[in-house]
């Protein structure tokens, strides 16, 4: 006999529900304002969808609700597709932020990723992330003087007993097909004479002095310095100058004919480096290698200024878009394979980063806290 008061562990089985989703997320909810950013984003990719779509045949998911789902994939750090229509038949808050009804069938997962393949052929990502940047320069977020530059090692899709020579001669067969035993104790490995069997795009790549060698790609972001969003990216095979090959791609493709200064670290302190930024009309606001032979080639002539101890100390802001990127993006190693979607990835988690980024800066909530 249970207390008049005590409440009972009662669940009916069936019932009726006269609210929508869009009641059920909460008025100041973070997604919210997150979702309006990437409405007027897919608007105006809405020319560019009808493009590679053909015009006969069986209607295909909405490539908005496609991009919804792979946007809350990278927001809430889902690992895979499987995971995500699983999340999406339960959880009214993925299901409102994507456009589905409450009684609406889910996606099998297989064809929720051969619809994803459709919009990683193209070049959608790099337009979406045009788009909310875009946003962000009308809500004067965007410095278009000052910039910083870095870049970071994506971990590959790929073992390292995938790492194999390019001439065939691996050795004896192996004991175990599946998974054989390989030992590398004395052998010579290199991007020269091997080549991933999984990833034939990944390099084999280190983050310095006294770490281990992974089979990596080299991903690079250019930000700016008033807010640290995110401007450009760029992503590259990794060899010993990629980091220096991406900036000078991205610096060439700043808008405007003013100068510019663009913030580093040492690892681009080369006279080659500066010579082609100061050509492109950028100053180079590297930081100074004094260990290199030959000296560092940066001199006085920047680095008495003011503007340089600035953009040395706004430079660091872009590790947090690297954090980021790694932890809540997942790409500490990527899912896929191949430069080009490892690319396509890349650039849609920062544009990911870029919406989170501009909701803390927009939202009047977090300015009054």
């Amino acid at each position: 006999m249970f207390p008049p008061m005590r409440g009972h562990d009662y669940q009916q089985s069936e019932m009726y529900s006269y609210l929508s989703p869009e009641q059920r997320v909460p008025a100041n909810h973070p997604l919210r304002s997150i979702r309006e950013i990437t409405d007027r984003a897919l608007k105006g990719l809405s020319r560019k969808f009808s493009a590679i779509y053909a015009t006969t045949g069986r209607p295909s998911i909405a490539p908005e609700k496609l991009l919804r789902a792979l946007l809350l994939q990278v927001l809430y750090t889902v690992r895979s597709e499987r995971l995500l229509m699983e999340q999406l038949e339960y959880n009214l808050l993925f299901r409102w932020f994507v456009g589905l009804n409450m009684d609406e069938p889910v996606w099998v997962p297989t064809v929720f990723s051969k619809n994803r393949d459709r919009l990683l052929e193209g070049d959608i990502a790099e337009r979406f992330f045009e788009e909310v940047l875009k946003q962000a320069q009308e809500a004067d977020l965007l410095s278009d003087e000052h910039f910083s530059v870095d870049g970071t090692l994506i971990e590959a899709w790929a073992s390292q007993k995938s790492f194999q020579r390019k001439d065939g001669e691996n050795g004896p067969p192996p004991d175990d097909a599946g998974n054989p035993t390989v030992n590398f104790h004395g052998e010579k490995r290199s991007n020269a004479t091997h080549e991933s069997t999984t990833d034939a795009d990944a390099r084999l790549a280190r983050k310095g002095g006294g770490h281990e060698a992974k089979l990596a790609y080299c991903g690079n972001v250019l930000i700016e310095n008033r807010n640290g969003l995110v401007v450009d990216t760029e992503l590259l095979q990794c060899n010993g100058t990629a980091e220096r090959d991406a900036a000078m791609l991205m610096a060439e493709r700043i808008e405007g004919d003013d100068r510019v200064t663009l913030a580093g670290d040492k690892g681009y302190d080369t006279k080659d480096f500066v010579k082609e930024m100061r050509h492109l009309n950028v100053t180079p606001h590297v930081a100074q290698n004094d260990r290199r032979p030959g000296g560092s080639a940066i001199d006085a002539r920047t680095t008495r200024h003011a503007g340089y101890q600035i953009s040395q100390q706004k430079r660091k802001c872009i590790e947090e878009v690297f954090g980021w990127l790694k932890t809540v993006g997942a790409l500490r190693k990527t899912r896929h394979r191949g430069i080009f979607k490892v690319g396509w990835v890349f650039t849609f988690a920062a544009a990911a980063y870029n919406l989170v980024r501009m909701r803390n800066l927009l939202s009047p909530a977090v300015q009054q806290a």
